[in-house]
């Protein structure tokens, strides 16, 4: 078996610079979400919704895996998991590996109360020997699969330097900065002269690491920019790419795209999610997206009113032709 210590870029060599990535978002980034950026503007890597190693080692496992299933076409795509035990990662990367994943992301970063209280995701940053712990056994059993980690920049203080000068040297493909603490969640803005910093750290190693910043990009071009002060490999974008399946096309920009255009994506979207989860996931999962897809036009506030109180695709068809009238 591969020692922990291999360094194992896999897909990741093969990106553009900069490249651009879809992050990993609970009850948002799921099959359907993901295939309307493959229809309008495939970002050059796409990330699951994070799943539960616990849950992925238990009697509930056959349910979280909804949330892992993924098309070809969405390829490169990975996996990303989240957890406090070393031994459910080498068992939850086994199931990964079954299901073909590109590479497999440790959640380092999510800085949700529930996580933080059960010593998960960012609370890891103030368990760095966990933290360790956790790669080594993520990388011995991932083997020639590339693994990754999204963080943050600290969880109260700034430790872009001790923090992520821990991780480089356990040789990931790829960390993804959230250029933020876990206190700050998303509260202020995002700090990219952090991702200047921690792309010094990896040069100063002289580590292949892969450097990502995430953190209030609104555009593409925003984007490019952001890569191009910071040096960079990559930028991941989550909330900017809400209602908006065009984020990534280079020949497009939100705001070229119409009214009837939007609200066609929006029901698009609607019939793909119940196609893929009637039975499966709540109608109401839907509602944050068409908050993003009902904004920015005419009329707006009072059809997103209406879209709220709606509990299956047939509700959501009729608001939108009541409105359009």
């Amino acid at each position: 078996m591969p020692s922990n210590n291999i360094f194992n870029l896999g897909f990741w060599e093969k990106l553009p610079k900069p490249f651009f990535a879809l992050a990993p978002m609970a009850d948002v980034t799921d099959l359907a979400f993901r295939q309307m950026f493959v229809r309008y503007g495939k970002p050059d890597v796409m990330f699951t919704e994070f799943v539960s190693t616990d849950g992925l080692c238990s009697a509930g496992r056959d349910n979280l895996l909804k949330d892992l299933r993924y098309f070809e076409n969405e390829r490169p795509i990975v996996a990303q998991i989240w957890g406090t035990k070393p031994e459910n990662f080498t068992r939850a990367v086994k199931i990964l590996k079954k299901l073909k994943f590109d590479g497999v992301d440790i959640n380092m970063g999510c800085p949700k109360p529930k996580e933080i209280k059960n010593g998960a995701c960012a609370a890891l940053i103030r368990n760095p020997k966990l933290a360790l712990k956790i790669i080594a056994e993520t990388k011995r059993a991932a083997g020639t699969m590339p693994v990754s980690i999204k963080t943050r920049i600290g969880f109260k203080e700034i430790q872009t330097e001790s923090w992520i000068g821990k991780l480089l040297k356990t040789q990931p493909a790829a960390i993804t900065i959230h250029c933020r603490t876990a206190a700050e969640m998303s509260k202020v803005p995002a700090r990219w002269e952090e991702i200047a910093r921690a792309v010094k750290i990896r040069n100063k190693l002289n580590s292949r690491t892969l450097i990502v910043g995430n953190g209030d990009v609104a555009t593409l071009e925003e984007g490019k920019k952001r890569a191009a002060e910071t040096g960079a490999d990559g930028v991941m974008v989550g909330r900017g790419a809400f209602g908006n399946p065009w984020f990534f096309d280079r020949n497009a920009s939100l705001g070229e795209i119409g009214m009837s255009e939007k609200l066609n994506a929006m029901l698009e979207h609607a019939h793909l999610f119940e196609k893929l989860f009637k039975g499966k996931k709540n109608f109401a999962v839907m509602k944050k997206h068409f908050k993003a897809y009902a904004a920015g036009f005419p009329g707006a506030r009072e059809l997103r009113v209406k879209l709220m109180a709606t509990e299956n695709v047939e509700n959501v068809e009729r608001a939108v032709n009541n409105f359009k009238i």
